[in-house]
């Protein structure tokens, strides 16, 4: 695999590490040379201590407030263990770009009023199956989770028959479910790392102490405040 001949990272390292991992993330969505470059591995750990991770879509970068947000059924597995421990890690892996970002920190719910917007701007299709699902239970056969989908249609006024696509020009009044929006992972620690030969990969690290912002709270979303970044290259 051919690497890339400006694989490493700047010297001197950048006081902060966000606005470069946001410029990785638009040049591998810019590129599009391979599928979901907002795909991340979001890892959490439940209250006896078990980890897990799955993969999420990050939906937004917010290099000034040291964030990023994604969405997802709060009833989950992720979210009972994000509500039990309020912390997670994310990873982006761009192999093709041989660049990979971890990020860690402390996670917070969007205002109601911001995963409103985003539920809104999704399919109805996709909305219906957020009142269908009652993700991460169990269910006895797929043909139980097909009736709840059309049950969910049905009661908001959509019609079954266009459940099996994201086309069409018509929309449907569906509100967003109180057990699904929005959180943000507040980044207290990130490691970026660009892959190199003969595996001397460059790798940096950046922490930063998190304050409890409760006098800055926009519309009943907890937030942070951060100090002041410390980096140093890691060897690989």
């Amino acid at each position: 695999m051919e690497l890339l001949s400006t694989a490493h990272l700047p010297h001197p390292l950048p006081t902060t590490p966000l606005a470069l991992a946001a410029a990785w993330l638009e040049e591998a969505t810019t590129r599009a040379i391979q599928p979901n470059p907002n795909a991340m591995t979001l890892a959490t750990v439940a209250a006896d201590g078990h980890p897990s991770a799955r993969i999420v879509l990050c939906r937004g970068f917010e290099v000034e407030r040291g964030c990023i947000t994604f969405f997802t059924n709060y009833a989950s597995r992720k979210g009972t263990e994000l509500a039990a421990t309020g912390r997670a890690a994310a990873l982006f892996h761009w192999d093709l770009l041989h660049r990979q970002v971890r990020l860690e920190g402390p996670v917070t719910q969007l205002s109601a009023a911001e995963s409103d917007a985003y539920f809104h701007s999704r399919p109805w299709q996709s909305r219906v199956g957020a009142w269908a699902s009652q993700q991460s239970q169990p269910v006895a056969h797929r043909e139980d989770l097909k009736a709840a989908l059309d049950a969910a249609a049905t009661r908001f006024g959509a019609p079954v028959s266009e459940l099996g696509g994201t086309g069409g020009t018509n929309d449907y009044a569906i509100p967003r479910p109180a057990h699904w929006g929005g959180y943000r992972l507040w980044v207290e620690d990130a490691e970026l790392w660009v892959e190199a030969a003969y595996r001397l990969h460059d790798r940096a690290r950046w922490t930063r102490t998190l304050v409890a912002n409760p006098a800055a709270v926009p519309h009943g979303e907890a937030s942070w405040t951060g100090g002041p970044w410390q980096v140093s290259r890691l060897q690989p």
